[in-house]
């Protein structure tokens, strides 16, 4: 069962993740994933991008859930408001998200689709491993500090990311498609404040979980969106004529 072996080689299995994700973050400076605005045709077939985002995504929800179900009598109440949690983000990056932005007529390289589906695979594997196999909270733990201050992290981050991307969706609404200036709340300070508040949202459930699998799940989080979100501001920055030059990338102030 897949389970014994996460569970009895977890933190050597985490450490490998982990330094997989700091390759990631080192190579992603040097390329960059061929989808949104730095699409091109070098990365072999395509597929639909509203439908290669959808089945990417789809692991978060459904298998997490799926799993969850099938484990239901390892849950304890806390671990069950995690789940809950993780996967309220993920229904709407999944289900919602996709159909509201600007994807018709977009494509995306097959295999990124199918790299983020096996990320989101073992994200999942990892994350349902500590919640359902090692982790053991107690109640009392939705009353601790690292719950309560961990939570509100995630529900800032969980606002910045969501009104940021919706922001750009009405500026396309309202100026047309293409890329355009956005202003106001975290834009006067950063390009990618969508991709700020997601490393939020993750480095709060790693805080309220204190899990070690949460803080995997930050660390590839940020070594995905830092390099990603640099990329972006530099494109910006070169084919958006009188961007702005005293925005960072994607955290204020620092990056």
């Amino acid at each position: 069962m897949i389970f014994d072996l996460f569970t009895s080689n977890f933190y050597l299995l985490l450490s490998l993740w982990i330094g997989i994700a700091i390759i990631t973050f080192c190579y992603l400076f040097f390329v960059t994933a061929p989808y949104g605005r730095h699409a091109n045709t070098n990365w072999g077939p395509s597929m639909d991008a509203r439908w290669g985002w959808i089945v990417m995504e789809s692991p978060s929800v459904f298998l997490i859930g799926g799993l969850c179900i099938f484990f239901r009598e390892n849950l304890s109440l806390v671990s069950s408001i995690f789940v809950l949690i993780y996967i309220f983000h993920y229904f709407h990056r999944t289900l919602i998200w996709p159909f509201i932005a600007e994807m018709d007529g977009k494509k995306m390289p097959v295999f990124v689709a199918f790299l983020a589906f096996v990320f989101n695979i073992f994200n999942v594997l990892f994350q349902c491993t500590w919640i359902l196999f090692i982790a053991n909270y107690e109640n009392s733990w939705l009353t601790s500090f690292p719950f309560i201050l961990g939570i509100l992290i995630f529900v800032v981050g969980f606002y910045i990311n969501v009104r940021s991307d919706y922001m750009l969706i009405n500026l396309r609404k309202s100026k047309g498609p293409g890329y355009h200036i956005p202003r106001g709340f975290l834009y006067e300070k950063i390009s990618a404040p969508n991709y700020f508040g997601e490393m939020l949202e993750w480095l709060g459930w790693t805080i309220s979980s204190l899990s070690p699998s949460g803080l995997a799940f930050f660390i590839w989080t940020s070594a995905n969106l830092i390099p990603r979100g640099i990329s972006n501001h530099k494109w910006c920055n070169e084919n958006i004529e009188n961007y702005p030059k005293d925005r960072k990338a994607v955290i204020p102030g620092i990056i």
